[in-house]
């Protein structure tokens, strides 16, 4: 089964200095049938205004991680970790047992966009932590270039969850295949281009649940970028 979430259904929340699309439910956006996807719980695509940002909020149990498109953000936390992340760089926190801390655009001229991602994790309680990874572009080009994993393998960002995050970058007629492993779950986002999925049409912004299926093919229709999320069965 592969489930499209058509880019224009996503929730969508404009606060002046932040707009934000969210493909499953969060904050004032609910929907009863976009609660998350297996441990993948929030996918916000968010455009943060020149000299703003997110002010000093809290935490608990669960795996953030954060995506730049484009623009810069700087980050500081209760840990003592502060600085800026940029398109070519991913970071991770987990947020354990409890953490507080503050994003915001220090630009004062060019937006910020990126992808903000929560994974629920296998664990509740545990240490909080935060890491930053580079992410160079080039070793997304026609290859799957592991994001996020468990044990921090390949360079990878390291979470508490059974679950792996990676991004391709195809040109236009180049393809990819992944195999699922049985029982998995897997889900799709596409950030910009145009995709097919074993034959199903996907677009910027649109996403594709994933149950079922172990052998998948990504084809490009036009250059695009893309995330593919290894879930764990759902519980």
């Amino acid at each position: 089964m592969i489930q499209l979430r058509p880019s224009a259904e996503r929730g969508y929340a404009d606060h002046g200095w932040l707009r934000a699309k969210h493909s499953f439910s969060f904050a004032d956006y609910h929907d009863p049938d976009e609660m998350g996807w297996g441990a993948l719980r929030v996918i916000n695509e968010d455009r943060v205004a020149p000299g703003t940002g997110f002010g000093r909020h809290g935490h608990r149990d669960m795996e953030i991680v954060t995506y730049i498109l484009s623009g810069t953000l700087e980050h500081k936390d209760s840990l003592g970790h502060g600085g800026l992340i940029r398109r070519g760089e991913v970071q991770r926190m987990s947020a354990g047992k409890g953490i507080l801390h503050s994003e915001s655009n220090p630009s004062a001229d060019e937006e910020t966009h990126l992808l903000q991602i929560w994974i629920e994790p296998a664990q509740h309680g545990t240490p909080a932590s935060y890491e930053q990874q580079a992410l160079p572009l080039a070793e997304l080009r026609g290859r799957w270039r592991l994001v996020a994993s468990p044990d921090g393998a390949d360079g990878s960002t390291t979470i508490g969850q059974d679950a792996r995050l990676w991004a391709s970058l195809l040109a236009p007629g180049e393809s990819i295949d992944y195999r699922l492993a049985a029982g998995r779950l897997g889900y799709v986002h596409v950030i910009y281009g145009q995709l097919e999925i074993n034959g199903k049409n996907v677009n910027a912004g649109d996403g594709a649940k994933i149950a079922d299926e172990t052998d998948l093919r990504f084809l490009a229709s036009a250059e695009a970028e893309f995330l593919l999320f290894d879930l764990p069965p759902a519980a």
